[in-house]
């Protein structure tokens, strides 16, 4: 028997890991740790953390049955467009379409992509990167994935990381900053809700409208938007309620555990501990902030205009992240008064964010293409 070889096969795994390898293995712990413990999207966060500790054990997304993942859902953009089939099936659009003003909100909470990417330019990213990045503002983790694979590949790992990561941190993030620039006042805001009613004819045309108009202003987001709205058109057809059911549960839930578990895979020490992905998961955040701040001071010129019958708090959730963000605007109106209730504005607001972030994404999309 060879010793030497047997050796070598048992220590092989110590002789490859370094002291990266062990703080980016901590990294996939605290991930771990921040969705069992303080459940922030567990769904999401734990399959990246556990992704992230097999990257930095021998299983990246270079090798083995993880590399198989990656390239059958990431390298092929199936995995972001079955997890918006998923979406689109979770989503009910009547709030949005009884009251259509709060598009406006939607469209506000886009500012940060585009604030970011010339942040990005003007650190020093090529355009390509740096509208990948300003991406990651769509607080959306499927269009930043889709934007990002076209665009920037060889980034792509820490913008989903960075896109999921703040997605799921929105209850930290976001309540600091509307604290801050909303008075309590503006808190108290009562917003009534008398909604038009939305009849089902509406409610199937819509996806199906929404599909074709998205597709021809922007022929690059027509996946992901037609993906959405399939999902949509599934919930709002009444006919077809195992596909629904289907789509709501075991495609997105399947499809969002290796999805997890690829972009985990991604997070290997090599490809994470140096300046340019600091700088990426910072742009992130100011693309987050931004967002959110864009959103809060439309809501507040909104309450001006319409002599306080706007809560500027809904500006907030004109963000994609649906429906972590609305929820969390309902929840800040009722901490300062139990019997505020505006859950239904926010998520109009939020579904309005929704559909923005794919519009403005795949507009960016199609603009940097042309470009590059």
């Amino acid at each position: 028997m060879d010793f030497t070889y047997l050796i070598n096969e048992l220590t092989k795994g110590f002789t490859s890991f370094t002291w990266g390898s062990a703080f980016m293995i901590a990294v996939g712990l605290v991930l771990i740790a921040l969705a069992v413990f303080k459940e922030y999207e567990p769904v999401l966060l734990l399959p990246i953390g556990f992704g992230c500790v097999m990257a930095n054990l021998g299983m990246s997304a270079d090798t083995g049955f993880m590399k198989v993942i990656y390239d059958a859902g990431i390298k092929t953009e199936i995995f972001p467009l079955l997890i918006f089939v998923g979406v689109g099936a979770m989503i009910d659009f009547s709030p949005l379409l009884s009251q259509p003003s709060m598009v406006l909100l939607g469209a506000a909470g886009q500012f940060g992509i585009y604030g970011t990417l010339l942040l990005a330019l003007w650190l020093g990213f090529p355009l390509n990167q740096a509208a990948s990045i300003g991406v990651i503002g769509a607080i959306d983790g499927p269009t930043a994935i889709f934007v990002g694979s076209k665009l920037a590949p060889e980034i792509l790992a820490p913008i989903a990381v960075a896109a999921y990561s703040y997605m799921s941190l929105i209850p930290i993030i976001q309540p600091p900053i509307m604290k801050l620039l909303t008075t309590r006042k503006e808190r108290l805001i009562r917003m009534e809700y008398s909604p038009r009613p939305v009849s089902r004819l509406t409610l199937v045309i819509f996806p199906i409208f929404v599909t074709v108009i998205v597709s021809l202003i922007a022929p690059d987001a027509a996946p992901l938007i037609a993906a959405l709205m399939l999902g949509n058109l599934l919930r709002e057809s009444l006919v077809v309620d195992r596909l629904n059911k289907a789509a709501q549960n075991e495609i997105i839930n399947i499809t969002t555990l290796f999805l997890g578990l690829a972009i985990g895979a991604t997070m290997t020490a090599q490809s994470f501990l140096n300046l340019e992905t600091l700088k990426i998961l910072a742009l992130g955040l100011a693309a987050f902030v931004i967002d959110t701040v864009a959103g809060l001071l439309f809501g507040k010129l909104m309450a001006v205009v319409t002599r306080n019958k706007v809560n500027p708090l809904i500006g907030a959730c004109g963000i994609s992240a649906f429906p972590m963000a609305g929820r969390l605007s309902a929840k800040m109106a009722q901490d300062e008064d139990f019997e505020n209730f505006i859950l239904m504005h926010a998520m109009g607001a939020n579904t309005a964010g929704q559909l923005g972030s794919v519009i403005a994404g795949g507009l960016l999309l199609a603009l940097v293409s042309g470009l590059v």
